[in-house]
């Protein structure tokens, strides 16, 4: 946080930089499935604003369009947060990372789908693209069902320590990279914690 509000500088303070990181991880936390959501959220509960660290009015649109932009643009300071707090755990919990479990989640592209324009231009997302899952079962009546979900956009890999459910590492791929291939491809951040 101290980088981003280094960055910010001496310029306007509508929004507080903690308050807006608050307020995305309580959107994450509360599923709220997109910004408009979270800012209705927050226009309805006080409550959350105030936790959040907001002390007037709910941040724009726009607001945390920049946000998110500055958050993508410093992709390196990110990984770096992660990787603190994965040395923290070790570090707090001794036997962090002994058993480990790989799985991924569909992540939807905002993007509906790709288009013939290949420039980048903020509105169309270049690196998506499409996949589906297909998951099936028997009833207890005994009769087979089938569901397939489909998407456009990504997939996130991660390995997790079984024990307290939380991350050791991750990896973002186009939806239709195989879970086995990147699962125990072991990727080169893994090594250090296994």
């Amino acid at each position: 946080m101290q980088s981003l509000e280094k960055k910010r500088g001496k310029g306007r303070n509508d929004y507080p930089v903690r308050a807006m990181w608050n307020s995305i991880l309580a959107g994450i936390v509360f599923q709220h499935e997109s910004i408009e959501k979270l800012r209705r959220e927050l226009s309805r509960n006080g409550q959350l604003r105030e936790m959040c660290g907001f002390e007037g009015q709910v941040p724009t649109s726009y607001a945390y369009t920049r946000f998110l932009k500055s958050l993508i643009c410093d992709e390196e300071m990110m990984d770096k947060m992660f990787e603190t707090l994965v040395e923290q755990l070790l570090e707090r919990f001794p036997d962090f990372g002994k058993r480990l479990a790989i799985d991924s989640k569909a992540i939807s592209s905002f993007s509906k789908h790709p288009n013939k324009h290949e420039t980048e231009d903020g509105r169309r997302d270049l690196d998506a693209n499409h996949s589906q899952k297909v998951y099936s079962g028997v009833t207890k009546e005994g009769n087979p069902w089938q569901k397939v979900v489909k998407w456009f956009g990504y997939k996130l890999h991660l390995v997790v320590d079984a024990t307290y459910e939380l991350p050791v590492t991750f990896k973002v791929t186009k939806a239709s990279e195989s879970d086995i291939t990147e699962g125990f491809g072991e990727p080169s951040s893994m090594r250090k914690y296994i």
